[in-house]
């Protein structure tokens, strides 16, 4: 396990589109502008990353939540399954059921999704608009596995709520840090070192 920084991508950029499919239903799930809706979370996480376990149950009340409120939430695992198994779809499945997501969660097999959105870590979160430019980046709260902390989603929460009032983005975003994104041998993206 290698703790790793969120990229923290330029704020305003616009939600890159993509296709891809969603193990529990089987279905292709798409996210393009013509989708409306008040926001869009876009979360990279994946099955056994334990800074991924130690905020899941709470991560999941709130963005269950938010979906009720008209914010698009979408969960997506871009791991190489070859080499870390339990993140495959058919766990990713388990995990969202045993959860009881109410949003998906998508298989990204290329890692073409997690290269385009600079995606880092798991978690690594990603707040955009009605007109799909990033509001937020970066952590769920200040708690990890490793501190006393209890996760609350206190970042995370303000910068939706902030964003559901019309209100300019938190003026301090902490990056997120997890585990490294684990990338197939030879797909490292460009920034797969950089410093935050």
């Amino acid at each position: 396990m290698v703790a790793t920084p969120s990229t923290m991508l330029t704020l305003g950029t616009k939600a890159p589109t993509f296709c891809l499919p969603d193990p529990r239903s089987g279905n292709d799930i798409e996210l393009n502008y013509s989708c409306p809706s008040k926001g869009c979370l876009i979360a990279f996480i994946c099955n056994h990353c334990p800074y991924v376990l130690h905020l899941i149950k709470p991560l999941t009340l709130l963005c269950n939540h938010w979906n009720q409120l008209g914010v698009k939430v979408i969960f997506i695992s871009s791991n190489d399954i070859e080499n870390y198994p339990a993140d495959s779809p058919l766990l990713m499945k388990e995990l969202a059921e045993v959860n009881e997501f109410k949003f998906p969660y998508l298989y990204d097999q290329t890692q073409a999704v997690a290269q385009n959105y600079q995606a880092a870590c798991t978690p690594d979160f990603f707040l955009f608009d009605s007109d799909y430019r990033l509001f937020y980046r970066g952590q769920f709260d200040d708690s990890r596995p490793n501190n006393a902390l209890i996760p609350t989603g206190t970042d995370l929460r303000i910068a939706v709520e902030r964003m559901l009032a019309n209100l300019s983005a938190p003026e301090i975003q902490k990056p997120s840090l997890g585990c490294n994104l684990k990338w197939k041998k030879g797909n490292e993206p460009f920034y797969y070192n950089v410093k935050v």
